[in-house]
């Protein structure tokens, strides 16, 4: 039985990075006589204290408290096979664990990344401590793997410039599970949505004043799923709080999901996860055309691609008043997903991953 140890920065079941990355095919490593063992580098708590406001004693006494577990889960590292690591061993400081990992212990790592993280990216409250993040070294841990999986080209074009083998797995969508009956709502009520945590929601400010110009013309709720309030408020703005039970009866409801970007090398590295959480649930969606979504959305058929506000007002206006539309696309949508970017599809070049 091949034994792997898998370092991940989060609890299970809470950041979709994880959930999307590999949470979703542990059942499938195991079917396949493959024990992992996950070491996240904060627990519940520590989780739910590092991404608030304030609070910087208690989050200085969480990292202190994971990078204690980190020293003495090395031990076990000693009856293990493989290695694998989500993004980093641990969030601050150089690359020591994976070095050791790497040099002394001499384990097969497999490195798993989803996001640019070799450029700085961070949020207000976490300003002051980013230079520890040590951004420098993505590329040394790179260079140490065996194997590197990343979810799309971007991704891979930094890899391949310190290591040959790298293997582009998109972030994919569990199919069977994202296939709640779509709810049929009263041709009065219309929703435009989106989803995703409080370190992104940033992202939707550009869309604010063509949604409040909308709101002038139409009568919809705009529903934010996120695990915080979005701060900002407009006419009908409706905040769910995310939660995995109810994560895909909650999207379910959307008339058209939405993700906007900006346009810079950090989204680009982006694997689009939102826009196809939105299409395998048949819902019409429309993107920023950045990065990835121009490879996953065929524009005018699996959904909309837009670049400026008046795009995203045109498009939003459209799909309001051709239901029939946004229905096609919907369903092309999740037929692109069911097709390309599914579980089903991905999991056997996923589990040779962790073949000798």
């Amino acid at each position: 039985m091949t034994k792997v140890a898998l370092f991940c920065p989060y609890p299970l079941d809470e950041a979709p990075s994880q959930r999307f990355r590999f949470e979703q095919y542990l059942i499938f490593l195991e079917q396949e006589g493959v024990q992992v063992k996950v070491y996240p580098f904060l627990n519940k708590r520590g989780w739910a204290v590092f991404y608030a406001h304030g609070k910087p004693l208690s989050k200085i006494g969480h990292l202190f408290l994971g990078c204690v577990k980190r020293v003495s889960e090395l031990w076990r590292l000693l009856r293990v096979d493989i290695v694998f690591i989500h993004r980093e061993i641990a969030p601050l400081g150089p690359p020591v664990f994976e070095w050791i990992i790497a040099k002394v212990l001499r384990k097969r790592i497999i490195y798993d990344f989803d996001d640019a993280i070799w450029l700085p990216n961070y949020s207000k409250q976490h300003r002051k401590f980013h230079r520890l993040k040590s951004y420098w070294k993505v590329k040394y841990i790179v260079r140490w793997a065996d194997t590197v999986s990343v979810g799309n080209t971007f991704l891979s074009d930094f890899a391949r410039k310190y290591n040959s083998k790298v293997l582009v797995l998109p972030t994919t969508i569990d199919t069977s599970i994202h296939s709640i009956q779509r709810v049929t709502e009263p041709q009065s009520q219309w929703v435009i949505g989106w989803t995703g945590t409080h370190t992104t929601v940033h992202y939707l400010l550009p869309l604010v004043p063509v949604l409040q110009r909308l709101s002038e013309e139409i009568r919809f709720d705009f529903v934010v799923i996120s695990n915080e309030p979005p701060p900002f408020d407009i006419p009908n703005l409706k905040y769910v709080p995310w939660h995995k039970s109810s994560e895909i009866a909650n999207l379910s409801k959307l008339s058209v999901g939405v993700m906007p970007l900006l346009d810079d090398d950090w989204t680009r590295g982006k694997c689009g996860f939102k826009a196809l959480q939105y299409m395998a649930l048949c819902i019409p969606t429309i993107a920023s055309k950045v990065g990835v979504n121009k490879e996953i959305i065929q524009h005018g058929s699996t959904g909309l691609l837009a670049e400026t506000p008046e795009e995203w007002y045109r498009y939003l206006t459209e799909l309001y008043l051709n239901r029939g539309l946004g229905k096609s696309m919907g369903e092309a949508g999740r037929e692109t997903v069911c097709q390309r970017y599914s579980v089903e599809v991905y999991k056997h070049n996923y589990l040779k991953l962790f073949k000798p």
